[in-house]
Formats: C-alpha cells, sequence, structure tokens
C-alpha cells in the first residue's frame, strides 16, 4: 500500500486523482489523505482551497493506524502549516515503526500553467521541517532553481545543482530535466554521493498536466513494492514515458488538451 498526502485535482489529471491512477496501474493499493481541494484544468489553476491541517494530521494517523503503508509520498501541501502538520505526524507514525517508511517529496511549487501553488513561508517549512525526513525530493528544473536560488540552464547546471541539493538536504534527489532543451528527457539522480542517470527520447508535441505527480507515484508504487530506489525510478521513468506517448486527448473550443494515459 502506498499513501498520497498531496490535494485533489478537479480534471483528475494531476493531485491525488493521478496518483490512484498511478498505484492502481502499478499493482498497489492507494491510500489518501487530502491537503487542499483545486479548481482546475490543465493550464489553468482556477482556485485553491486549503483543509484544515488537523484533518490533514487524522487523515494521516487513522490511516497509519489501520493499513500497513508501504511507502508514502507527498504533492501539493498549500500551506506552511500543513507542512509542519505532515512533517510532525510523519515523525510520530516512524517513531512507533522500523524502518521507517519510504518518503518521496515532490516539492510542488509552481503548476506547469505557471501559476503559483506556494507562498514562501510553505517552501521554508518544507526546508525546515519535511526535507529532513525524506528518503527522495523530486524536484523539477524550476523547483531547483527555487530552493537554490539559481539558473540551471544545462547538463553540467543540472550536476552542480542536484550536488548543491544533496549536500544541503542529505539526502537522496532526483533532478528531473524535462524542462530543457532537448531530444531526451533526463534526469539525475544524486544518491550516497554517486550520480546515476535516466534518459528517454523526449515526447515533444504534448502539453502535458500532471506528469509530476504521476512520476512521484510511480517511485511510492515501487518502494512500496519493494524494489530498490533505483530500480523504482528506472520503472517510474520509463511508465511515465509510455504514459505519455499513449496519452488521450480532448477538445475545449478551439484548443487541444493532453493528459496521461495511465492505463498500461
Amino acid at each position: 500500500m502506498a499513501l498520497s498526502i498531496a490535494g485533489s485535482d478537479s480534471s483528475a489529471g494531476a493531485g491525488i486523482q493521478a496518483d490512484l491512477k498511478t498505484f492502481s496501474a502499478l499493482g498497489v493499493y492507494g491510500l489518501t489523505a487530502v491537503t487542499c481541494i483545486v479548481a482546475e484544468i490543465p493550464g489553468k489553476v482556477s482556485r485553491i482551497e486549503p483543509v484544515s491541517p488537523r484533518i490533514v494530521r487524522e487523515q494521516i494517523e487513522v490511516l497509519a493506524k489501520n493499513f500497513q503503508i508501504g511507502a508514502i509520498k507527498t504533492g501539493l501541501l498549500c500551506s506552511a502549516n500543513i507542512i509542519f502538520a505532515v512533517a510532525k505526524t510523519i515523525r510520530a507514525i516512524d517513531g512507533r515503526r522500523a524502518p521507517r517508511i519510504p518518503l518521496v517529496i515532490d516539492p510542488v511549487i509552481v503548476a506547469t500553467s505557471g501559476d503559483p501553488l506556494l507562498e514562501p513561508a510553505a517552501i521554508e517549512a518544507y526546508q525546515k521541517a519535511l526535507f529532513p525526513i525524506a528518503s527522495l525530493i523530486t524536484p523539477n528544473i524550476d523547483e531547483a532553481e527555487r530552493l537554490l536560488g539559481t539558473e540551471i540552464k544545462d547538463r553540467r547546471a543540472m550536476h552542480r545543482a542536484g550536488r548543491e541539493l544533496e549536500s544541503k538536504f542529505a539526502t537522496a534527489i532526483l533532478l528531473k530535466g524535462g524542462h530543457l532543451a532537448g531530444d531526451h528527457a533526463l534526469d539525475l539522480l544524486f544518491a550516497g554521493g554517486k550520480v546515476v542517470e535516466f534518459s528517454t527520447p523526449f515526447v515533444h508535441g504534448i502539453a502535458t498536466h500532471g506528469t509530476g505527480c504521476t512520476y512521484s507515484a510511480a517511485i511510492a508504487a515501487g518502494l512500496a513494492s519493494g524494489l530498490s530506489l533505483k530500480e523504482a525510478i528506472r520503472r517510474a521513468k520509463k511508465f511515465v514515458t509510455e504514459s505519455i506517448a499513449r496519452h488521450f486527448r480532448w477538445q475545449r473550443g478551439s484548443d487541444e488538451i493532453d493528459a496521461l494515459n495511465h492505463s498500461i
């Protein structure tokens, strides 16, 4: 079983809806703790309504008491108070368990559309409370730039940034390079002072929505199934690439919208 702690996406292309589809496609039972409700469609975030930190905490606690959780992933956590509540609750759960539950953090800061999703105080809360207990953090280029305050324009800069993030947060970092120009989508895993590359052909001409959610959920599903971190990432990378290639498309007025197809 895997637990997603994330927001609800009304278009079902990202957030907990995407996570549940991914868990199911990879043979893992999915649990959820909802942090906020997001009124959105691909390309536009209309409104975000957070739930209370208390109900976030109680969702996690009741699930941990009644289910054998094999991995946890976080997505949009919405506010500093929710981030602190999630971190405190997970620490309490891990204090009662051995070994710790693997925790994959997708630091959702900005939507694919460019809409900001977190305030500066929440980004600081990530770094202070949640990153120190992570098994893996999965920033994309834009998120890594915000965490480091520097530009990342090429592979060399990715290597520098990844090493700096691993040193700064003392945990494994999967730096996703899909936002860089090129014929291949390159991701770099920084773990234990070593770097592992994961590369697949870039699928051009598709405006995706929810790839980061799907990727981190697929990694969590792999860890919950007993895969090593590298094996979980390799399978997740393949899963996301195939999902993009087998996307479905629908019309919105004169626009064509793409979404991932998780049924593979």
